[in-house]
């Protein structure tokens, strides 16, 4: 079986394929949006690709032409040759790539599912829209502060409304140049809702979905994150995997006699964190009883509010991954049996 390694890039991607003893069968460049048929056409090799804005796409297509395909981490590419004695090209990085693979088996990372990736784009466009408003809303504010006009605190969603009102007030008025960034507020606050409709609408259409939303105050957008992240739950021999996988769990830097603990590794996808510390500080205002909760609070009796949500942070992670692994939905009398062990 022959060693196929692509370098990809935005218009052309250049190959080099080895035979198994290592010597280089072939070597050339082909249009990147033409790797599809270029792989359909090969006979059954390993295809090796570096992880960049088109892998997976690609890695797609191999799959479906029935090559054996690795998605490497661009972390560990410099330690299999690539850019070695500081000489970088495309033709060396693929050739280097393709003699790794003939002497090990390189790992691969997970190539997510085509449901997990389109709501993994629907998720961070929605994101976008929403930074590109705090920017705009950011710069409102500073510009206010520059003439002495105060807006009181409120929804962003009525950011405007306040802004012109307060403007209005004094004898100047809203300048055009201002009412201009006023606009672009409102009609990204628009995009947003409607972005927020789809985010429902596909909660609604998955079963799944609707049973992660039965942890306590887990929500539309946790709900498709999580599931978009963890494509698979199959691939997480347990809880504690996956929530190592998420960042969620203490870092250690021991070494012989020396044993110290650390903060959480954050060594997953930050936003996911972000979004179960958010259900974690909903769940600590607004579910008192909950076993989780209750548990978390003896926690900050120890350690303070902060490390308790964090931790909490991590049980409810548990607590989604259960629910998708056992097909069930959130029973805090389960709940309550598995904090009482911890």
């Amino acid at each position: 079986m022959q060693h196929l390694a692509i370098d990809l890039g935005g218009k052309e991607s250049v190959f080099c394929a080895r035979n198994q003893d290592g010597s280089i069968a072939e070597e050339g460049r082909v249009p990147t949006h033409c790797l599809g048929t270029f792989l359909a056409k090969r006979p059954t090799c390993r295809v090796i690709l570096e992880t960049c804005a088109e892998a997976f796409a690609i890695a797609d297509s191999s799959v479906a032409a029935g090559h054996d395909t690795r998605v490497v981490p661009s972390r560990i590419v410099r330690a299999l040759g690539v850019g070695d004695r500081r000489i970088k090209n495309d033709q060396r990085d693929a050739s280097a790539l393709s003699a790794a693979s003939c002497r090990s088996e390189l790992p691969s990372v997970h190539i997510r599912s085509a449901v997990s990736r389109e709501l993994q784009a629907l998720f961070r466009m929605r994101e976008e829209l929403v930074a590109c408003r705090t920017k705009l809303i950011n710069g409102v504010r500073g510009w206010m502060r520059t003439r002495l006009i105060r807006v009181g605190s409120g929804n962003p969603c009525t950011f405007t409304r306040r802004v012109r009102e307060a403007c209005l007030a004094t004898p100047h008025g809203v300048p055009k140049y201002l009412e201009r960034n006023l606009v672009l507020i409102d009609q990204l606050t628009t995009q947003m809702r409607a972005a927020d409709v789809e985010v429902k609408e596909r909660v609604t259409e998955s079963e799944l979905c609707q049973r992660l939303k039965t942890v306590p105050c887990v929500g539309n957008l946790t709900a498709v994150r999580f599931l978009s992240v963890v494509d698979d739950v199959r691939r997480f021999g347990s809880a504690h995997a996956l929530e190592s996988y998420l960042g969620i769990t203490p870092g250690e830097n021991s070494s012989s006699g020396r044993k110290q603990r650390l903060a959480i590794t954050k060594a997953g996808p930050g936003d996911l964190r972000g979004l179960l510390l958010q259900v974690a500080w909903s769940a600590w205002r607004t579910r008192p009883r909950d076993p989780m909760v209750e548990w978390a609070r003896r926690i900050e009796a120890r350690r303070g509010r902060k490390i308790s949500l964090v931790a909490l942070s991590r049980k409810i992670a548990g607590a989604m991954y259960a629910v998708w692994r056992d097909g069930t939905t959130y029973d805090p009398k389960r709940m309550r049996g598995d904090v009482e062990k911890t």
